[in-house]
């Protein structure tokens, strides 16, 4: 498929690399007109010039100013957005629950999270009011499983998951769809904060054998933002290699 977003705006949150710059990419090459927001400016430099994107925007998705400025910077720009992709997030250091301290506990859920919440706050206004729009916001397999180390990222995934069942709900009458994708272990930036004998463990866990490369999340989101979806919405689309199948 090459044709499917030709004129819609999206915006990509943590569009800089991994899942959310091959999303970026493909949604270019197949016509969207694309805003890519992140907090690393000199990747967000690289990435536009490999991803195709139209506008770039450094931006922290834990402050809710911030957000609205991207926004506003976004629309002056490209004009109203079509699709949001959230994919901007962070795993945190592995840590037993006895030994998280609250701070990195709230970290995570702040950029997991919040920032999942105020980017779309930020859109949906605009959407619900042209009755139109795709939502795609990025959960986890360890928003579904208890993952020993991890219950901040796992916790901060859950709640992505209820908050976009939720978003979906109040957002149906007005035609705009609202999903997300449950990925399991994915070859990017974040697998580097998570230690090398955790990734074997979950790789084995995977009953395709294997790390997911993030095209392949790419392929599944750019489904869930497209028109082609359009009686799915409040759903979690797993993409765990077989290891959660409910």
């Amino acid at each position: 498929m090459s044709d499917r977003f030709p004129g819609r705006v999206a915006v990509i949150t943590g569009g800089a690399s991994g899942i959310g710059l091959a999303v970026a990419t493909r949604i270019a090459a197949e016509g969207g007109r694309v805003a890519l927001w992140d907090v690393n400016a000199d990747a967000l430099h690289r990435a536009q010039a490999s991803s195709g994107a139209a506008f770039t925007e450094v931006v922290d998705v834990t402050d809710a100013s911030a957000v609205e400025e991207a926004h506003t910077a976004t629309l002056a720009a490209l004009g109203p957005v079509d699709i949001l992709v959230t994919s901007a997030g962070i795993i945190g250091p592995m840590r037993p629950v006895a030994d998280l301290p609250f701070d990195l506990w709230r970290h995570i859920h702040a950029v997991n999270l919040d920032g999942t919440f105020l980017s779309a706050k930020a859109v949906v206004p605009g959407m619900r009011e042209r009755g139109y729009g795709r939502i795609a916001t990025v959960a986890s397999i360890a928003g579904k499983e208890g993952v020993p180390g991890g219950a901040a990222y796992g916790a901060s995934k859950a709640g992505v998951i209820s908050f976009t069942k939720t978003l979906a709900r109040e957002l149906a009458p007005a035609g705009v769809i609202v999903n997300t994708i449950a990925p399991g272990p994915t070859e990017t930036g974040m697998v580097n904060d998570v230690p090398p004998e955790a990734i074997e463990r979950m790789r084995s866990m995977v009953p395709l054998g294997r790390i997911a490369a993030p095209q392949e999340m790419a392929d599944l989101i750019c489904f869930m933002v497209s028109e082609s979806c359009s009686y799915t919405t409040g759903a979690v689309f797993d993409a765990s290699g077989g290891r959660a199948d409910y």
